[in-house]
């Protein structure tokens, strides 16, 4: 299981978003160029294979991700990220084949291009900012274009179990509750659009540098 949620944020802001990251998380982040696959079953809607391929990678690598459907229930109305269902194996450059063999069909394929911060603060927790990039030519990441010029994703993921979520699910809020003056954060499908603070806090830690830890 996986608990997430998603923002959006405006490219101006990124690098005070990056410069706030670093503070509270205290490591470097990764380079992130990711060309994301993703496939569907007719019989099983609820749910989609995600095959990733690092291009940041001498040898690109590729990773296979199956997401399932989100919690319901009361539990699942009460807090305020997303928990679903979610398996992550490495595979091969044949995956694609294979999956094709079984009867998947490919929905719609991204590129995405930013950064991410992996930590741990109450749970281990990954932050990624991204371009979200569409292929005007089928696997054509070369010749990828943005899909909302001057916009930003912002996805807060961290690993859970159906012992574990509550607490991981407390943890993600927690640590989403800093970023709130630069962006809101939600359940992803839930837009929020930019939030009217983010100039002025973007302003205050570009003249901060970061020098603040919190």
């Amino acid at each position: 299981m996986e608990c997430v949620v998603q923002g959006i944020i405006e490219t101006q802001h990124v690098e005070a978003l990056e410069i706030l990251l670093q503070g509270l998380c205290g490591v470097q982040r990764e380079r992130l160029r990711i060309h994301e696959i993703c496939l569907k079953s007719g019989q099983h809607l609820a749910s989609e294979v995600r095959l990733l391929c690092d291009l940041e990678q001498a040898e690109p690598s590729w990773t296979v991700k199956h997401v399932g459907g989100a919690m319901r229930g009361a539990g699942a109305e009460q807090i305020s990220v997303l928990v679903r269902s979610m398996v992550e194996s490495k595979t091969s450059k044949n995956a694609l084949r294979m999956f094709y063999t079984l009867g998947y069909k490919l929905d719609h394929e991204l590129l995405r291009v930013g950064f991410s911060f992996n930590f741990h603060r109450g749970a281990q927790i990954t932050v990624t900012v991204s371009s979200i990039n569409k292929m005007l030519k089928l696997h054509a990441t070369d010749e990828a274009v943005p899909v909302t010029p001057g916009i930003q994703m912002v996805e807060v993921t961290a690993p859970a179990t159906a012992e574990t979520y509550t607490e991981v699910a407390a943890a993600v809020s927690s640590f989403c509750e800093y970023l709130a003056p630069l962006l809101h954060l939600s359940k992803p499908g839930i837009s929020t659009g930019v939030v009217p603070t983010a100039a002025a806090a973007a302003a205050s830690l570009m003249s901060d540098g970061g020098s603040t830890t919190l």
